[in-house]
């Protein structure tokens, strides 16, 4: 599976299939692409926030693609003449070559409307996508918790992407901690360095995870760049 970064917590898998995740795209400083040039079969979207949901919209119109979200959320989107897939804590959507199991994640979820108000957007997740028999985990916006350890003991993730930036999620000790609850091959930190209150040196999380003795490659990736993972 090839893993490319697209800036904050924005990333393309691809293999048999496409799958875009968060989508953030316009309005980040560091996305490498626009929202036009980005191919998707299908997107999937952890919470409603704008950071987040980004350009799925706009993304999923132009690719005819399905947004995977909470159920919630998909009820927004289908609003916006969108096909949204609503699913729920602990299933599956099993599609085409892909699998995409919800997970719990710490963090709020709502969603601002075009007047500004505020609307509820059920719950934040995390998500695991299967593909060509790699499993990726991304936490989306989290701060550690112990159940954690469940989802490495469940699913068994190869790759890992854990945001690093703090303030918002859990900063480089969580990240590291994370690590340590799910065990993944391969951990690729995201959601730093976009905004002055996420900036953070990735290294130093590389660093962390070596001085804690985790058997964890910490992969880090520029915007635009690209990881291969193969069993």
């Amino acid at each position: 599976m090839k893993i490319t970064w697209l800036g904050h917590a924005a990333f393309l898998l691809e293999g048999s299939m496409k799958v875009l995740i968060d989508p953030f795209l316009t309005g980040n400083p560091n996305a490498p692409v626009k929202p036009e040039d980005v191919e998707a079969d299908y997107i999937v979207v952890t919470h409603g926030h704008g950071d987040h949901l980004g350009d799925a919209v706009e993304i999923a119109k132009k690719n005819e693609a399905p947004v995977v979200c909470i159920h919630e959320l998909s009820r927004i989107l289908a609003k916006k003449d969108v096909e949204a897939v609503g699913m729920n804590m602990g299933g599956t959507l099993r599609t085409g070559s892909i699998a995409v199991t919800m997970v719990p994640a710490w963090h709020s979820a709502d969603v601002e409307d075009e007047q500004g108000n505020i609307i509820s957007a059920g719950m934040s997740a995390g998500v695991i996508v299967s593909m060509d028999g790699v499993r990726v985990y991304h936490t989306g916006d989290t701060d550690v918790f112990l159940d954690m350890q469940l989802i490495g003991e469940l699913h068994k993730p190869d790759v890992m992407l854990v945001p690093i930036g703090d303030y918002y999620t859990m900063g480089i000790a969580g990240a590291v901690k994370a690590l340590e609850l799910v065990r993944p091959k391969v951990a690729i930190p995201m959601h730093y360095n976009t905004f002055p209150l996420i900036e953070k040196d990735p290294e130093d999380f590389r660093k962390a995870v070596k001085a804690k003795g985790l058997n964890v490659e910490v992969v880090i990736l520029n915007p635009g760049e690209s990881y291969e993972f193969s069993r």
